[in-house]
């Protein structure tokens, strides 16, 4: 009786030999999926920050290395004990896990998965070895046991949410990381109610979900910061109501003064979506005394450090951190698919360049030179 379990696929993937070195199309060879794996087909992808800052080695420097981790894609094949996919399923790969049956699942506070946790170095998380090999037989690292440049992947079952095929698959992409991670922070971790005020620090693709998501949540003032004057536009698009540029403001004038001053006092909330620690210090210091609130989405050096006022905490101000913006993944990423295939949130225009995969390079390009926002990467174009 002839052997039906999965085989090794040979495919294409563009490989990052090193930190800042342009990535290469290199056929490579996936392994099947082990047990609680499944491999999928890779419809579509974007670039992320944070696949910027791995690719200049600000974070877990380990090269050769096949990054991406937004996508959308459709299971090819599963391994044993794999519950819930099937081929066929359209699904969106997560940097989290959701087990649903561990501490940090099932607690209301946290959307960390203790049984399968995250990993920021290379490996499965289960038994942290890789499935990508190179043409010569050598091994290729992952990325957040992810790895969405490249046209086929392995993905633990608790990183995958399935999604309405109705679902197009540009928007699978975009809220399979950038898009949950910005919507979520506003959502779920502020919790913003109508008539709140927020001050969003980096126009990205993040800050603009946050945007999109404060605006959902009927925020009132929505205070959006940024160096690049060309994104003021793209802000008031979204949501923004008032935008400040840092460079055009006098010397004698901090951020935090003129947003204090906008807001009568300070921000109900503050978002910081570039991870510079300089900046999360602005950010606190807009927030208003008694329940200011800062939220920290950027990603830096895993070095940096952060100093803040410590007076400022005394007055009832805090600063928290996130992890794809709060959201369980398998449980709200849905919750986010709906709300815009019903225009509750507009997030289509995060979508602001198309490539093949043979393009990826211009697609980094982009992105470095402050021209896109999200650029999809299509691996059939």
């Amino acid at each position: 009786m002839e052997d039906q379990s999965p085989k090794p696929i040979r495919c294409k993937a563009a490989v990052c030999r090193g930190a800042r070195e342009p990535l290469t199309i290199e056929e490579i060879v996936v392994d099947p999926p082990k047990a609680y794996e499944v491999r999928v087909k890779i419809i579509c992808t974007s670039l992320c920050h944070t696949d910027i800052s791995f690719w200049q080695a600000k974070v877990s420097p380990v090269f050769p290395r096949i990054l991406g981790h937004e996508a959308y894609g459709v299971v090819e094949s599963v391994g044993e004990h794999v519950v819930g996919f099937a081929a066929g399923d359209a699904v969106v790969p997560t940097i989290l896990g959701q087990c649903d049956h561990c501490s940090g699942c099932t607690s209301e506070n946290s959307n960390h998965c203790d049984a399968v946790p995250t990993i920021i170095g290379p490996g499965m998380r289960r038994d942290g070895t890789g499935r990508f090999w190179d043409a010569q037989g050598n091994p290729l690292h992952d990325l957040l046991a992810v790895s969405t440049f490249s046209e086929y992947t392995v993905i633990d079952m608790n990183q995958l949410v399935k999604l309405d095929p109705a679902v197009p698959p540009k928007l699978g992409c975009l809220i399979s990381c950038g898009g949950a991670t910005g919507v979520g922070a506003a959502w779920r971790l502020a919790k913003l109610k109508p008539g709140s005020s927020v001050a969003v620090f980096g126009l990205g693709s993040v800050g603009l979900a946050v945007v999109q998501g404060a605006k959902m949540c009927g925020a009132s003032k929505i205070i959006g910061v940024d160096l690049n004057p060309g994104k003021e536009k793209f802000g008031k698009a979204f949501g923004v109501t008032d935008f400040v540029n840092p460079s055009k403001l006098g010397k004698d004038n901090s951020v935090s003064g003129v947003i204090s001053e906008m807001s009568g006092g300070g921000v109900d909330c503050s978002f910081e979506c570039i991870g510079v620690p300089s900046v999360m210090a602005e950010a606190f210091r807009s927030t208003k005394k008694g329940n200011g609130k800062t939220i920290v989405l950027g990603i830096g050096n895993d070095k940096d450090e952060l100093r803040l006022p410590t007076m400022d905490l005394l007055y009832g101000k805090c600063l928290m951190g996130s992890s794809l913006g709060g959201l369980k993944p398998k449980t709200h990423i849905p919750i986010l698919a709906e709300k815009c295939m019903n225009k509750e949130l507009e997030l289509d225009g995060l979508a602001t360049h198309e490539v093949g995969l043979q393009e990826i390079n211009k697609a980094f390009d982009l992105l470095l030179q402050g021209k896109s926002l999200r650029c999809i990467i299509w691996m059939d174009k």
